[in-house]
């Protein structure tokens, strides 16, 4: 899908988890480091999403450098809700299929609930047909990408 758009104002870097490992958040973070020192990355609208192992991932990275991102977009992805208010400043869009017999969308459900108690800024699309697959309907979505970019990195008051 992205080789498709030509006109995609982002540079995307995917990387993809080893058999049987899971994400090493300082090893994320090395990498974003890599990229933004070897390309011309705008340190102020880095934005991130994964999916599935990539959607815990995702939320766990913020959770971990809440100050370096300008958005995330979480699927099928759940996290520790105990830590979620680090990011409380942090424009946050997460998505899951109803259906979800692989991530439970209560993994999802309890991220947001913990967020908007402590004044999160989180928007929640539910696929109410969809099953673990809350990716494809995501990312062909045009709307995501517009939502990335009215976001720039913001300093957290507290």
């Amino acid at each position: 899908m992205l080789q498709m758009r030509k006109d995609f104002p982002f540079i995307v870097v995917s990387p993809q988890c080893a058999r049987n490992v899971w994400w090493s958040t300082d090893a994320l973070n090395a990498l974003l480091d890599e990229v933004t020192n070897k390309y011309m990355v705008d340190s102020d609208c880095i934005y991130v999403t994964g999916m599935s192992m990539g959607g815990f991932a995702t939320w766990s990275l913020a959770m971990k450098y809440p100050h370096r991102f300008a958005a995330i977009a979480p699927i099928c992805g759940g996290g520790n809700p105990a830590s979620v208010c680090a990011i409380k400043h942090l424009p946050v869009w997460t998505f899951h299929g109803a259906r979800d017999k692989t991530v439970p969308i209560g993994q999802t459900e309890n991220l947001v609930k913990a967020l908007k108690k402590c004044g999160g800024n989180v928007r929640f699309t539910i696929y109410p047909r969809a099953g673990h697959d809350a990716w494809t309907e995501t990312y062909a979505n045009p709307e995501l990408y517009a939502w990335f970019l009215k976001h720039t990195r913001a300093v957290p008051t507290s």
